[in-house]
Parts: structure tokens; C-alpha cells; sequence
């Protein structure tokens, strides 16, 4: 006897984004929608009275935010799954999502059938990450560096500057931070820009954000 569709509640205080992922889940027969909510707090009153088998929260929301709701989720209902949904994956907000009882942490923009998929796992008891940010955050657990390959040739070092360079921290202020010359810093931009085939700093920001160097 086949297993019942999953009861599903979604979290997101982004109203389009939000009722257009209902609508799209709604086709899908794998899934049954229970009911979506805008904030962390209605999340947690509703998983209480809904008891879904899953709740796909956004993790930046307003008042209670997602890591928040999660913990109050998972501690109160422990049969109670959280896939944590997010617009970017920073390593360490990745991590401070599992520290808080989610099972997985996928990205808004994966496709339709990456979300529906990684729901089905998550239920079937599984902890799930999104592959663009699975290897950075085996990678900063195990205390390594990130690869050459994850940031499209980029070495340690110019992710460094990178992330600092995205924060708004000045060239002269990298320089001090690091203990390298100004000369070094504009080098290393240089090559930066060069490998990511950008050309100023505000392409060089929205890199950043996108690869989940640094968080918005």
C-alpha cells in the first residue's frame, strides 16, 4: 500500500513567492498542502493544530524568524520535520539551521522538482542540502578550505578578500586586516574580477550573496 502524500505547511512572508510555491505543490500529488502562514509565530501555533508532517520554512522572516520557529517546532513536536527555504546559503546560517532541528536547507531557486524531492527525503527521515551549498558547508565542518571549483577558481585567500570586499570594508582597511600591502590587495581584486569576468565592486557583491559568501 503506497505511503500517504506528506501534509505540508509553508512558511514565507513573501506573499508571490509564497502562493505561487503553494499553487505549484498543489499540482503535485506527492504533496499535500495543510496550509501556509507569513511568520515564524503563526508557523509554530499552526504546527501545533495542524500537525503537518513537514513544515517548509523560509529562514528571514519578520518578528520570529525561521531557525527560531524551528527549534519551537522540533522541540515541541519531535515527528515534526522543518526544510528550511532560503534565497541564499551561507555556510554558517546553513549550519545554525541544522543546530536548530531542521532536517535540510534548500535554495528558492532550485527547481520545482529539487523542492518536492528533497520534501519526500526530508519525510522519509533523511537530512537533505541543497548541492550548491552541500560541499562549502562539508567543507567549513570539517574545517577545510573551499575548493577552487566552488567559487569558480578563486583561491582561499581571494574569497577572503572577496567576502570583505562585499561587507564594504575599503582597500586600505583589507590590507590592514590581512597584514598584506595595498599593492597585494589590488592584485588580488584584479585577478578576482578577472576570474569571475565582472568589473566592479557592485558585480562583485552580487557574486558574493549569490554563492553564499557573505549574508544580506
Amino acid at each position: 500500500m503506497p505511503r500517504p502524500a506528506p501534509r505540508v505547511l509553508v512558511v514565507d512572508d513573501q506573499h508571490l513567492f509564497r502562493s505561487g510555491l503553494v499553487k505549484l505543490l498543489e499540482n503535485d500529488p506527492r504533496i499535500q498542502i495543510v496550509g501556509d502562514t507569513d511568520g515564524g509565530a503563526e508557523a509554530v501555533k499552526l504546527s501545533a493544530i495542524l500537525r503537518p508532517d513537514l513544515v517548509l520554512m523560509d529562514v528571514r522572516m519578520p518578528n520570529m524568524d525561521g531557525l527560531e520557529a524551528a527549534q519551537r517546532i522540533t522541540t515541541a513536536h519531535p515527528n515534526v520535520r522543518v526544510l528550511m527555504l532560503s534565497g541564499f546559503g551561507a555556510e554558517s546560517q546553513v549550519v545554525h539551521a541544522l543546530n536548530a532541528g531542521a532536517s535540510g536547507y534548500v535554495v528558492k531557486d532550485s527547481p520545482l522538482e529539487a523542492i518536492v524531492t528533497s520534501i519526500l527525503a526530508v519525510v522519509a527521515g533523511a537530512r537533505v542540502l541543497s548541492e550548491a551549498i552541500a560541499d562549502r558547508v562539508l567543507s567549513m565542518i570539517s574545517g577545510g578550505p573551499p575548493t577552487k571549483a566552488m567559487y569558480d577558481g578563486l583561491t582561499q585567500r581571494e574569497v577572503e578578500i572577496l567576502r570583505l570586499l562585499a561587507t564594504g570594508v575599503a582597500n586600505k582597511q583589507v590590507a590592514f586586516r590581512l597584514k598584506i600591502s595595498d599593492k597585494t590587495v589590488r592584485n588580488h581584486i584584479s585577478h578576482i574580477y578577472e576570474k569571475l569576468n565582472i568589473f566592479d565592486r557592485s558585480q562583485a557583491v552580487l557574486y558574493a550573496v549569490r554563492k553564499g559568501i557573505v549574508e544580506v
